[in-house]
């Protein structure tokens, strides 16, 4: 795992002074990777590409980047892992090299095998024959173009830009790079807040790509290739080589025709083989272990890969309802894996919380960025590499709205929405408090019920829901009405996954589209890559999630009122581990944030929700105070509204040096 950094002037640039750039924007992001850095000019062309490398494959020189393509023709920076490289290069041996000379290895690494794929088939068509996680960025000397790619699900992030100036401010810039802050290195960078994305984190709780924070930053989307030229002006192009919608419409169009065996059998062999490629690796390899089905599965299979030999990870806490570890333990000892419990106090998470947002680069207020931090920091005292579970919910169905959003749906659309939002109110005035009680009180009726008052929460958000599309917004939004915070921006937008028919298919989908890179993903890059992790998801690889997308839902997310989600990748799991290590209502990897900021983080939070402060950056102070005052005394839970604008506080006190400059 690496990152990557970079910007094309086409006015061209002193390659002395564009050297030491190049190194100074690459130092911002060290930490992800510690072992190398590497920067390549060229002063007439303007552009410059810059590397900081974690070496996990071909650990020589031969590895290093910036590397060259053996035709000369391509220059490349690269983030991520090819898993298929050894595959690619047989596949070129018998034709040569581009120019139809042989292809000359230097090394062993994916890097100069995808390089080679290049050189052979081009860009867009190098993307298509890579398996892996990956985001790079390559000039092209020949067409004199710069190409920007993203892997097909959005595992690895970059940035891009074509707003920036040259330090004099007399011409145009392309600036790129893992992270926004690398980026923010170079003088010609803007740094205006971008409303319309301040608006849409305090609804999803992360900016959605392709926006960033920034006015005229933009991601490059999952599956894309961004090609940019220049002629007076940069003229920019985009390409999509995989498509997440298109793969789930043709799935639902040409679904798997054998039974369900038949399914577990092929999805096994699927799973077998994408977590053997991940386990490849010149440095040593674990797993984190939470003790559910997703991350058990893989563990399973690394050890079945492994011999035995494999090494697991998780984090506990001292509160029983956050608290997974005892499960995880349990998992480990059957399959026999050399495990390892970090026992977490309230005050070790708590003093990860003021590096957030230095830590993730832009807003994001997904608490288990805590835990997820903690357990990449953890593992890294004792591997390189950590294979992880992230995935399995999204493609298989296994977040309780899959389940029951459906069931509750179907009731609820017979229902005039006037009475619906009349019981919504009725709901959310009644304190905590009083729930709390009637869930003591009804606990005999729900013994495995876990965080219930959550669930009664969520119930309470999409009662008033008028389509499904918006229900589903409901269940997963911080802010129910960003508008009261951020008034002078555009209408929020649902999301429409109308391409597939079946309730719970579409919230998969949107799932697959935004949730998982936006959230899920991007936390776990910048909470491991912050300690220099390197982590892998064999579930997302792609042919893995093509297969999963031609299964019907009852195969997936199940049916009838004992669904439980996961059916399928539960049938695999259940040859590996017993039902009973297993079975138990899911819950979230989080901490009790809500908590914390009304006890011993209370004095923190208050600083940052000051009205003033919140004024000053364009925000709507009395929301947040009416919510910071139900919060305290108990009569409402604004746990997910008010970590959101903390949240985005932190973020802009980690970034006031760049943010004086609008």
């Amino acid at each position: 795992m690496c990152g990557v950094v970079g910007f094309w002037a086409p006015s061209g640039v002193n390659p002395g002074q564009a050297q030491r750039l190049g190194e100074g924007m690459a130092r911002r992001i060290a930490h992800r990777g510690p072992d190398d850095s590497g920067v390549w000019v060229d002063g007439d062309a303007g552009v410059v590409l810059a590397h900081r490398r974690l070496s996990i494959v071909d650990l020589s020189a031969a590895g290093a980047q910036p590397m060259v393509s053996a035709s000369g023709r391509y220059v490349l920076v690269y983030n991520g892992e090819v898993y298929n490289g050894p595959e690619l290069r047989e596949s070129l041996e018998p034709l040569g090299g581009g120019a139809g000379e042989s292809v000359g290895w230097r090394g062993h690494s994916d890097t100069e095998a995808l390089l080679a794929t290049m050189d052979r088939f081009g860009v867009v068509q190098a993307c298509r024959r890579a398996n892996g996680m990956f985001a790079f960025a390559v000039w092209d000397r020949e067409t004199r173009t710069l190409s920007l790619a993203r892997d097909r699900v959005g595992i690895k992030p970059l940035y891009f830009t074509a707003e920036g100036r040259t330090g004099d401010g007399a011409g145009p810039v392309v600036l790129f790079g893992s992270e926004l802050k690398a980026m923010a290195t170079h003088p010609g960078f803007r740094f205006g807040i971008d409303r319309d994305a301040l608006s849409a984190f305090f609804f999803y709780g992360y900016v959605p790509a392709p926006q960033s924070i920034y006015q005229g930053v933009y991601k490059v989307m999952p599956g894309e290739v961004v090609t940019v030229g220049f002629s007076g002006s940069f003229e920019i192009s985009k390409q999509v080589y995989w498509s997440g919608k298109e793969v789930a419409k043709r799935g639902v169009a040409q679904p798997f025709q054998g039974d369900r065996a038949e399914a577990a059998a092929r999805l096994e062999s699927l799973l077998l083989e994408s977590v053997q490629r991940r386990l490849v690796a010149d440095v040593p390899v674990g797993a984190f272990l939470s003790g559910g089905v997703d991350s058990s599965v893989v563990t399973a299979l690394m050890q079945k890969v492994t011999g035995g030999t494999g090494r697991t990870f998780s984090i506990g806490y001292a509160s029983g309802d956050y608290d997974e570890s005892q499960d995880a333990q349990r998992v480990a000892a059957h399959l026999g894996t050399r495990h390892e419990t970090l026992r977490v106090t309230p005050e070790e998470a708590q003093d990860v919380v003021p590096r957030l947002g230095e830590m993730y680069d832009e807003p994001f207020a997904d608490s288990s960025q805590i835990p997820t931090h903690l357990v990449s920091a953890l593992a890294r005292q004792h591997v390189t590499v950590a294979l992880s579970g992230d995935g399995g919910d999204e493609l298989f169905g296994g977040y309780n709205r899959h389940t029951w959003g459906p069931r509750l749906w179907k009731r609820l659309g017979q229902v005039p929405v006037g009475l619906r939002s009349m019981a919504a109110g009725a709901m959310g005035r009644v304190p905590p408090g009083a729930w709390e009680w009637l869930l003591r009180v009804g606990a005999p009726l729900f013994p495995d019920a876990r965080l219930p008052l959550d669930k009664l929460r969520k119930v309470q958000r999409i009662l008033d829901a008028p389509d499904y599309d918006t229900l589903y917004a409901r269940l997963c939004a911080q802010w129910q009405d960003p508008s009261r915070l951020v008034c002078d921006a555009r209408p929020m937008e649902v999301l429409r996954t109308e391409d597939v028919v079946h309730p719970a298919q579409r919230m998969m989908l949107a799932d697959l589209l935004g949730y998982l890179p936006g959230d899920i993903l991007t936390k776990v890059d910048r909470a491991s890559m912050a300690v220099s992790l390197e982590v892998r998801v064999p579930l997302l690889d792609h042919a893995l999630v093509e297969f999963a997308w031609s299964l019907p839902p009852s195969m997936t997310v199940g049916e009838g009122p004992n669904a439980s989600g996961k059916e399928v990748l539960r049938d695999v799991l259940y040859k590996y581990v017993p039902r009973a290590l297993i079975d138990r209502p899911k819950m979230g990897f989080g901490v009790p944030v809500g908590e914390w900021i009304c006890g011993p983080m209370r004095d923190w939070a208050e600083a940052l929700l000051d009205p003033k402060s919140l004024e000053d950056q364009g925000l709507e102070s009395a929301p947040v105070t009416q919510c910071w005052n139900e919060h305290l005394s108990g009569t409402q839970d604004h746990t997910a509204e008010l970590w959101c604008v903390l949240m985005f506080r932190q973020w802009v006190q980690s970034s006031e040096d760049r943010l004086d400059q609008v």
